[in-house]
């Protein structure tokens, strides 16, 4: 089977992150992982800009950097990586796969609209979309909003969250007929003492191909120690 990171954050896109992207795509690679999607948090989260008030293409280009860097790297060091985004929304975050650098440039007006708007945007534009951690509790987040008409799926482990979080978040993904999901959360490269993604029986050759696999259902969930 081969093994890919689907959720994972990177320095110094990520402000909460705290390896690099050599580091971390070293460390996948020396545990047999075919490839990892990086999915810092978007410009509506937890991303290490301090001025917002530089230009939007700015913004864009700077949150690419760490997946660029990916790119070239990963030649080096022999393993596949793919581009992701997490959005976020008072605590709620969404996993997006299959919208290139390219779209967000063109789309400027996501930054105003109102969320089940720039989900459902995204989706007709073919992303899927994963809500992330949907249970997670913390001192920062207000209160829990769940989107089951703007989703395609439901991250039901989370490698970060407790068991309780991610057992109520499969129910609920059951009961709306949601597909099942999994990621680390990583932003410890090695560090990350559990791990979670997907695995599947033929390598993901592309974003697309990867999207397609897992509305198939030609994906399954794992989860793995990291000692």
């Amino acid at each position: 089977m081969y093994k890919y990171e689907t959720h994972l954050h990177t320095s110094p896109v990520s402000r909460c992150a705290r390896v690099g992207v050599r580091e971390t795509l070293e460390f996948y690679k020396s545990i047999g992982y075919d490839g990892v999607f990086i999915t810092n948090h978007f410009l509506d989260g937890n991303i290490n800009i301090d001025d917002h008030s530089i230009p939007y293409e700015e913004k864009i280009n700077f949150y690419f950097s760490d997946y660029e860097a990916g790119l070239e790297l990963a030649k080096e060091i022999g393993i596949k990586v793919f581009p992701g985004v997490e959005l976020s929304y008072g605590g709620t975050d969404f996993l997006v796969y299959g919208l290139d650098k390219e779209w967000y440039l063109n789309n400027p007006q996501i930054m105003e609209m109102k969320k089940t708007d720039e989900l459902t945007l995204m989706m007709e534009c073919g992303a899927l979309i994963i809500q992330a951690h949907p249970y997670r509790e913390a001192s920062y987040i207000d209160h829990i909003r769940l989107f089951p008409r703007h989703v395609h799926g439901i991250e039901i482990i989370n490698a970060n969250r407790k068991e309780e979080e991610n057992a109520i978040a499969e129910i609920y993904a059951k009961h709306y007929g949601l597909l099942t999901f999994a990621g680390s959360d990583n932003h410890a490269g090695a560090g990350q003492k559990k791990l979670a993604g997907v695995c599947t029986s033929e390598p993901i050759c592309s974003v697309e191909d990867f999207i397609n696999k897992v509305k198939s259902g030609e994906t399954e969930i794992f989860t793995l120690a990291n000692e």
